[in-house]
């Protein structure tokens, strides 16, 4: 039995004490409510990142600040209204801006009931850089675990690059002929199925056009899979800090799924499909300086007060550079497999993630929204890059939720820095011959 709006809503709103179990299949599609529901049902995520607040510091303290503008229904979510505009950040204020008052409500709004009344653009999330790219003994493959194992551990931004061989987006890194995951569409499908079964869950999707196809050629991939329902719309064509919706928002009104296109968006004719680089802007792309600078790169030359006021992404995933020609030109990117652990960190200098992240709060007064990694599930401990964004996001993370089945052991770990090494030699010989 499908359940009511309200009954999915109740446990996310203040005055919902007393409700019933039972089980969800999917949210439907509703309009935002006018006023607080009556309590009719429960529900949980499928996961426990955490619980109440305990990390203290400079990073996380500034996205644990909430604003939002509000309206009766949604102060239920937490109980308090948020302050209607983002305060001013400044050097003089980061350390000592105070966390938000213990929400009263127990439904979590992506893992955390502290993010339900808090703006998209106030919160750290970890993205899964080439999310679909999961090939066992392919050297451009860039993620261990699939997608529905990424969305159940944490991750909530999916990045990937699409190319349109024989007119249908395929998920192709470089080149079809490298690395071919299968149709955009059936991987959208696996996506669909899970933000059905998890209502409470708000994610975005970065692709990227690697062939530069019109905007219109992403519909009917996003339609058949059964995700333009989920999909959210913005009320411009670029967005500041304080103009995101907070997580209720969307929740409430089950448009949980912002969606990205890097090059060739046309809002006019796909509104929601966002230009990318007018909504947030990035650090260095395919990253091979160990140092990680928190520099701004896409879009170039973008003024630095804009870029104080816009989401933006950290590019944390190392690549090492292989020639075989001698001419820098014709390298080509592979991941540093054998420095995950510490690339992924959770601590120590700005080769860690955990130390970038810290940087980058130093630089922009704020902590990058987007934490983009490969193989999220290696690093110094299992989910040490989820330790981060908790950090960040002043939050605690429950060390026991991640990752997956297989990356629990030391044996899986050195499995793929053994095959990491006989890709490397294999390419050699290849182009040794070539």
């Amino acid at each position: 039995m499908s359940p009511s709006i309200t009954s999915l809503l109740c446990p996310i709103l203040a005055a919902c004490h007393v409700y019933a179990q039972e089980s969800y299949s999917q949210l439907p599609s509703t309009a935002i409510p006018n006023g607080l529901l009556t309590p009719s049902g429960s529900y949980a995520t499928n996961y426990d990142f955490g619980t109440t607040s305990n990390v203290s510091g400079s990073v996380g303290a500034i996205n644990a600040t909430t604003f939002t503008s509000t309206t009766a229904s949604l102060i239920g979510i937490t109980g308090v209204p948020g302050p209607s505009t983002l305060p001013s950040v400044t050097a003089s204020t980061r350390s000592t801006t105070t966390r938000p008052s213990q929400p009263i409500n127990t439904q979590p709004c992506n893992g955390y009931v502290e993010f339900c009344n808090r703006s998209l653009g106030n919160i750290s999330m970890v993205v899964a850089h080439n999310s679909p790219f999961v090939i066992p003994r392919n050297a451009a493959s860039n993620q261990a675990l699939g997608v529905i194992t990424q969305l159940n551990d944490g991750i909530r931004g999916l990045q990937f690059e699409t190319q349109m061989p024989n007119d249908i987006l395929r998920l192709c890194h470089t080149s079809c002929n490298l690395l071919d995951a299968g149709t955009l569409q059936a991987y959208l499908q696996k996506v669909a199925g899970w933000l059905a079964a998890n209502p409470y869950e708000v994610i975005a999707i970065m692709m990227g056009n690697t062939d530069r196809v019109s905007p219109t050629n992403y519909i009917q991939p996003f339609e058949a899979a059964g995700l333009l329902p989920y999909l959210y719309t913005p009320t411009a064509s670029t967005y500041s800090l304080d103009q995101w919706p907070t997580l209720a928002q969307m929740i409430l009104s089950n448009k949980r799924v912002v969606v990205m296109l890097d090059y060739g968006a046309n809002q006019e004719e796909v509104s929601w499909l966002l230009d990318q680089f007018r909504y947030q802007w990035q650090t260095p792309f395919s990253p091979t300086d160990t140092s990680f600078p928190c520099t701004a790169q896409r879009p170039p030359n973008q003024p630095e007060d804009v870029s104080r006021n816009k989401m933006y992404m950290l590019n944390h995933n190392l690549n090492i550079a292989i020639t075989l020609n001698g001419n820098p030109g014709d390298a080509f990117l592979i991941p540093a497999y054998t420095l995950l652990n510490e690339v992924n960190a959770d601590s120590g200098n700005t080769t860690t993630l955990g130390g970038n992240v810290a940087n980058c709060t130093a630089m922009w007064n704020r902590p990058p929204n987007w934490l983009l990694v490969d193989y999220y599930n290696f690093g110094n401990f299992n989910g040490s890059v989820f330790q981060v964004a908790a950090n960040a996001n002043n939050v605690s993370y429950n060390r026991n939720s991640c990752c997956g089945t297989e990356s629990n052991s030391g044996a899986k770990s050195a499995n793929l820095m053994s095959t990491a090494t006989l890709l490397l030699l294999n390419l050699l010989l290849l182009f040794s011959l070539w």
